[in-house]
Formats: C-alpha cells, sequence, structure tokens
C-alpha cells in the first residue's frame, strides 16, 4: 500500500511556487540593499554627511544577520518540526572556534610573543601545534570544518537523541546540557582552543588585513548574502514534500508513523542542516567581532536563539529574521542607554509575546493587515 500523509493542518498546504511576485520582490530589495545601498552609504558617502553608513553601523548590521541566520536556522527545527533546541549555540560556536583557528594561523609571527605558534599556546609553553590544529593554516579546510564539525556533532547526537524518541522538554533540557558540557571542555586550557580568553587579536584572512573598511564591508556583503540565500532554502525546504512531512511530525507524529514514514530520518537530516547554517553563521560572525570564547556557547546564548524566532514569529521564516534584528537592535540601544535594565527587558518581552503574541510580530502584522481589509470589505 502507497503511504499517505495524514490531513495536515491549515497551515500545510500543498506545493506551490518558491515565492511569490511581492516576496520575490522584498528578496530583491534586500539584494539591493546589501550589494549597492549599504557599500555606497559606507563607503562612498562622506563621514560628515548626514547618509554617510558608520562603520559602527555595518558592523552591527553584519553581527545581527548572522544571528539572523542562527534563528532562521531555530525556526526550521521548531517552527516547522516542533523541535524546541536549546543548544543551538554550540553549533554557531563551533563554526565560529573553525574559523577562529584559521585567523589565529593567519597571524604569523605578528603576534605579542613572535612565535609560529598562537600567543595562548606559547605562554602556556607549548612548543608544537596539537593535532587538530593540523589543517588550520588552510582556508579551503577550514570551509570543511565550519560545515563537517557541526553537521557531524548534530548527525551523532540526533541519532541517539531521536532514535530514543526524546522529545518535548527531555529533548530540549538535553540539548542545553550538551551545550554547557561544550562550554565547560572549551574552558580548559589543556584543549587547545584558548581557554577562557578564546581566539582574539585577529589580523589578516586570506592575506588580506581584516580590520580595513574594504574587508569589513565584504564580511557585511557575505553575511547578507548567506542570510538571503538560507532564507530561500529554507523556503524551498517547508514548500516542498520534505518539509510538508515535517510539518505533519510536528502536529501527529505518531499518525505519521502509521502511514509508512520515518520520523526519525526527516527529523535528523532537517537537525543536521539546522546545525550547519549555525556553524556558517558562527565562522562568517567571528571575523566581524573579532573573537571567539566558550561564552558563545553558554546555555543563555542557546535560550536567546529561541527568543528571537518566539518573538518574530516561529512557522513563518520572516519571522525569526525580524524577531533577531528587533531583539538585538533592542538589546545594542539598551545596553548603552540602561545596562542595568537590558535582562529585564528581554525576559518582560519573552513574557508578553509569549502570552499575547504566540505569532510573535509577524503573527500581529498579519492580524493587522487582515483587520483592514475586513474594514475595507464592510
Amino acid at each position: 500500500m502507497s503511504a499517505v500523509l495524514p490531513t495536515p493542518p491549515r497551515s500545510v498546504g500543498p506545493a506551490t511556487s518558491l515565492l511569490s511576485i511581492k516576496a520575490w520582490s522584498g528578496v530583491f530589495i534586500a539584494l539591493v540593499a546589501v550589494l549597492v545601498v549599504a557599500p555606497a552609504l559606507n563607503l562612498a558617502v562622506p563621514q560628515d554627511s548626514a547618509l554617510h553608513l558608520s562603520d559602527y553601523a555595518i558592523g552591527l548590521a553584519g553581527k545581527i544577520m548572522c544571528y539572523a541566520i542562527c534563528a532562521l536556522a531555530m525556526d526550521l527545527i521548531w517552527g516547522y518540526t516542533g523541535i524546541l533546541s536549546l543548544g543551538h549555540g554550540v553549533f554557531f560556536a563551533l563554526g565560529g572556534y573553525a574559523m577562529g583557528m584559521y585567523l589565529m594561523r593567519q597571524i604569523g609571527r605578528d603576534g605579542n610573543y613572535q612565535s609560529d605558534l598562537p600567543d595562548f599556546m606559547v605562554f602556556l609553553d607549548w612548543k608544537t601545534l596539537p593535532w587538530h590544529w593540523a589543517a588550520s593554516d588552510s582556508f579551503a579546510a577550514t570551509l570543511l570544518l565550519v560545515v563537517l564539525v557541526p553537521g557531524l556533532l548534530a548527525f551523532v547526537f540526533g541519532f541517539f537523541a531521536f532514535r530514543s524518541r526524546i522529545k518535548g522538554v527531555y529533548f530540549s533540557i538535553i540539548t542545553q546540557a550538551m551545550t554547557y558540557a561544550a562550554m565547560l571542555l572549551f574552558f580548559r586550557n589543556e584543549t587547545g582552543f584558548g581557554g577562557n580568553n578564546g581566539f582574539t587579536d585577529f589580523k589578516r584572512i586570506l592575506g588580506h588585513p581584516i580590520a580595513t573598511p574594504s574587508m569589513r564591508m565584504t564580511l557585511f556583503v557575505l553575511s547578507g548574502v548567506a542570510l538571503i540565500g538560507f532564507f530561500l532554502l529554507s523556503r524551498w525546504l517547508v514548500g516542498s514534500k520534505f518539509g510538508r512531512v515535517l510539518q505533519a511530525i510536528r502536529d501527529a507524529e505518531s499518525r505519521v508513523m502509521f502511514t509508512g514514514y520515518d520520523p526519525l530520518r526527516y527529523k535528523l537530516c532537517i537537525w543536521v542542516i539546522s546545525a550547519v547554517m549555525c556553524g556558517i553563521a558562527g565562522a562568517l560572525y567571528v571575523p566581524q567581532v573579532g573573537i571567539i570564547n566558550p561564552g558563545e556557547m553558554s546555555p543563555a546564548a542557546s535560550i536567546e536563539i529561541a527568543i528571537w524566532a518566539a518573538v518574530g514569529g516561529r512557522g513563518t521564516l520572516v519571522g525569526p529574521i525580524v524577531g533577531a534584528f528587533f531583539v538585538n537592535g533592542a538589546k545594542s540601544w539598551f545596553t548603552q542607554a540602561f545596562p542595568e535594565f537590558w535582562l529585564y527587558f528581554l525576559g518582560a518581552l519573552f513574557i508578553a509575546v509569549t502570552l499575547f503574541l504566540p505569532q510573535g510580530i509577524v503573527g500581529l502584522a498579519r492580524r493587522f493587515k487582515r483587520g483592514s481589509k475586513d474594514e475595507v470589505k464592510a
């Protein structure tokens, strides 16, 4: 007998075109903003002009776009598959550490100790590089590690967790324990990852100075293009048969099993994809921020990723991107104007969204849009 999916909810419709004409227009505008408008306002417009886009704004926007990729990855597993992860910060950090190792090797003899070894290794009286640094001087190998390390960890962890049918709050707790254990491991000096201080003082990437305006803009553009590309990939995934099975698993996993589908393969696949997305985001984040340390693996960092998705509106793809920009933009302002109130604001925001805006900012906007249309019809 051929397998038939259970009757999907209204949100799970038949396969449609990738994007509507209106949505494609939005993607085109975003591309123009990233590829043309931002570079022109930052590099071509004089600094004393009111239209000039400062280096600080470019750096902040680039960092938030990396966060938005993580929020998008969270939406794929939480919003569309019903799996709440509180450990995605570890995948983000692993991608960042892989890129950080390459950047540390690019320093060469320009460090404080003028040694071929990174400064922290000289300080700890290490004589040679540890084995896991063997390929860190190759940019191609680094790009491979950015994808393989988070993906492999996600595959191994997800295989055993999903095969054991761990779900709900138990799965969330286990993922949080995973990222906490990884954070403690990376805090140890003998692991060769810089201990508490991590990696910093980067100077070059691909032989080019990393602190120049042109390189800063290049990293900004790469982050923007990656975010748009991952959005289109995510839209294609959730609109395909694969995505409809994921949503059916979210709504009624037992019914999906009874009709002949294996939820393990689907959940494991989207889990690995989301982990790789976070790893790539971390690799783009590190050269822009200039530091990576075990703090990026803290449980609080992973919880924030879930907050971005919830605030923006999970199950919408656009919502988590909006949530990442809204929350981190507010964080940037609050930590300067009222630093002592930032955590209170974040907690209150999450509680308010949970109680009054279960569909997030995007859901609220859609509700207002429907209301205005009803008024026009009346």
